[in-house]
């Protein structure tokens, strides 16, 4: 299963229960009860809740989409030079070497949308998907900050530098 086939499949899935939980709410708020009043109030806040992440993950997954595609214009897309094992995973020392050169990449052009976005992938390539994607989120704020072309003029932006996990 892709990762778009279980998004849709997941959202679906959430769409089902938040209308479950709004018919749900609907009669405890109709038995007049305060405490069903109560509880039928909550049940309208759990949708509200779900499609918020779910709004968030699929502006998420839209922007990195299109940093990829002006990345990819540029031609400056990281290049996959990671060594493998014999089974297909990535080998953890060419991801650490990688990540290495990303992270002083990174450094040194704190404002540009693009090493950070390059950094992001050498995250996930080590395994550290959390840091990956906060730091894909600092890219997609950079690029909305400082525009697409400003990392060449010299505009410089604020830089939340994330730490290498040892794990």
């Amino acid at each position: 299963m892709t990762s778009r086939t279980g998004f849709f499949l997941l959202s679906g899935v959430l769409a089902l229960v938040a209308l479950i939980c709004v018919g749900e709410g609907v009669q405890l708020i109709a038995t007049g009860k305060p405490l069903g009043i109560g509880l039928g109030l909550c049940a309208f806040v759990i949708p509200v809740v779900g499609l918020w992440f779910l709004r968030q993950t699929v502006r998420f997954g839209r922007d990195s989409e299109r940093l990829a595609r002006e990345l990819e214009a540029e031609g400056g897309l990281p290049v996959d030079e990671l060594e493998r094992t014999g089974g297909g995973r990535i080998d953890r020392a060419s991801a650490d070497a990688v990540f290495a050169r990303r992270k002083a990449e990174a450094e040194a052009a704190p404002g540009d949308w693009r090493v950070f976005f390059r950094l992001a992938v050498a995250y996930a390539d080590a395994g550290d998907v959390p840091r990956a994607r906060r730091t894909m989120q600092h890219a997609i704020r950079l690029h909305r900050t400082t525009g697409a072309d400003a990392a060449t003029s010299g505009v410089a932006g604020t830089v939340g530098k994330p730490a290498r996990s040892s794990a």
